[in-house]
């Protein structure tokens, strides 16, 4: 192989590796919502799930929820900073009849440096870019959620859980969803039963409670 052509070869594989190495956090994950929508791009006026893991788990959320159209466009792991970071690929193209959004716990998870006041000025910042985009949509922030895997984020998370429920009730077309306290047993702390072996992420009982306390705060078309 003559020497310049084995040199172009290196130098394009060098430009792939640091193509994908400069990649964003995440960034597979939305050019595979990008691939879904150019092969069938959703109907409009659908409820959209955005935010982190446990939305992004839920893979049978439709069969939760008949009669309701949902498009569910979380992705695990996620942050707030991540969902205002991808604002114009989770947000803009849909437009959906609703925004339900679980996202937060893993703000916290990050850092020991991450406070409540940050991360309730992120969910902020999102509320604010989803009203400007959609004026009278209903959006409904789904409360962060106890497990037994994250115990010692528990206060930060019910100081946050309550901050932005105060600044929600203060807009209109808003709602908060409290799932946290039906998730406890009676020892206060999460209950183990509807959690996967992870302690993190939830099972079938864990979602079914989900289910009956979101599903009145769903838009029926």
């Amino acid at each position: 192989m003559k020497r310049s052509l084995l040199i172009l070869i290196l130098l394009f594989a060098m430009g792939r590796s640091l193509a994908q190495v400069n990649n964003p956090p995440f960034f597979n994950d939305i050019q595979a919502f990008k691939s879904l929508d150019s092969a069938a791009f959703p109907a409009k006026g659908q409820i959209l799930f955005i935010g982190s893991s446990s939305f992004t788990k839920w893979k049978d959320v439709q069969e939760y929820f008949p009669g309701y159209s949902i498009l569910n466009r979380a992705f695990g792991g996620s942050t707030l900073l991540d969902q205002i970071y991808y604002r114009e690929d989770l947000i803009n193209p849909y437009a959906p009849s609703e925004i339900v959004i679980y996202c937060g716990e893993n703000d916290f998870a990050s850092s020991d440096t991450v406070s409540v006041a940050m991360v309730v000025n992120r969910f902020k910042s999102l509320f604010g870019y989803i009203r400007k985009r959609y004026k009278k949509i209903p959006v409904v922030y789904v409360s962060m959620k106890p497990s037994p895997e994250r115990l010692h984020l528990l206060d930060k998370y019910t100081t946050a859980n309550t901050e932005i429920m105060q600044y929600l009730s203060a807009h209109r077309h808003t709602d908060f969803v409290n799932v946290y306290n039906s998730m406890l047993g009676n020892n206060g702390l999460p209950e183990p039963s509807i959690f996967l072996p992870d302690s993190l992420h939830m099972n079938a009982k864990g979602y079914a409670i989900w289910q009956k306390i979101l599903k009145p705060y769903l838009v029926k078309k």
